[in-house]
């Protein structure tokens, strides 16, 4: 019951932040990027006007985080797309064929795992960034490249684990043994037998994807202004924490629940596709 429990409260979270997200433009009561610089226009509380109240510029908070669920959502979809087609592929070549194959693609996983994921990810986004001169919405693709490159060597490991094991199994032998081509077993028999990992870490992932966008926009070397990220949000809010803690606990509360939202749907996948927990 807790392995349902989870995936309830799990998918609940992520189709309400999808919805959300994807019916911003019609919800938001206000352009995200609208400012009202007249006096006694910033820094408001909840109001009929504003029901979650206004920034330091006049911008509708409520307006903001609808859009800033739209940027969380799809970098963390982007990423891991992308992900899910390198990582897959690269472990099942790594875990089908071993050898050489193995020997380098799992180098290559070495080098990426040397470093620190989110310092690596800092300094490609850095990199990216450093022209000031660039349109904002070229933010969206450095930092969709900074998380991608460091991303996919988890999932390529699990695969690559899991298609070890299965290499070995009686319908593979069978397919060799029928003649079957490598590229038919690998993609006919070993995918299909891999899609309950996969899931479950591309959902999981996606948690951690967010988690790091936001990361970024907050060091502000993620989505640029006028584009609104939560945790350029929290970052803009902090300095008034006390007068107007709004502007840091609802993006901060938006963020930790779509994180755990993903992660409990993650769990809860995991504990129903694997048929040991299952029998526990």
């Amino acid at each position: 019951m807790a392995g349902k429990a989870q995936i309830r409260f799990g998918l609940t979270v992520v189709v309400l932040m999808v919805a959300a997200a994807l019916l911003a433009p019609v919800l938001a009561p206000y352009a995200y990027d609208a400012y009202d610089l007249r006096p006694g226009r910033q820094n408001l509380g909840p109001s009929v006007a504003h029901w979650l109240g206004t920034d330091d510029l006049g911008r509708d908070t409520l307006s903001r985080l609808l859009m800033g669920a739209r940027v969380s959502l799809a970098v963390g979809f982007g990423v891991e797309l992308f992900d899910l087609l390198l990582g897959t592929l690269l472990g099942l070549l790594s875990g089908f064929y071993g050898g050489k194959v193995d020997s380098l693609i799992m180098r290559l996983t070495d080098v990426m795992f040397a470093f620190p994921d989110l310092l690596l990810a800092i300094l490609i986004a850095g990199l990216l960034l450093s022209d000031p001169a660039r349109n904002p919405a070229y933010s969206f693709l450095a930092v969709f490249v900074a998380l991608a490159v460091v991303s996919w060597p988890n999932l390529a490991r699990i695969v690559r684990g899991q298609a070890m094991a299965l290499r070995e199994r009686e319908f593979v032998e069978a397919a060799r043994a029928i003649g079957a081509p490598n590229r038919r077993i690998i993609f006919t028999h070993l995918l299909p037998n891999l899609l309950g990992p996969i899931v479950v870490a591309v959902t999981t992932g996606m948690a951690g994807v967010i988690l790091a966008e936001s990361t970024l926009s907050f060091l502000g070397i993620g989505v640029q202004p006028p584009y609104p990220s939560w945790g350029s949000m929290i970052n803009d809010g902090r300095s008034r924490l006390l007068a107007t803690p709004g502007q840091v606990f609802l993006p901060a509360a938006m963020l930790a629940l779509t994180v755990l939202g993903f992660n409990f749907l993650g769990d809860g996948l995991r504990d129903r596709l694997d048929p040991r927990m299952r029998r526990g």
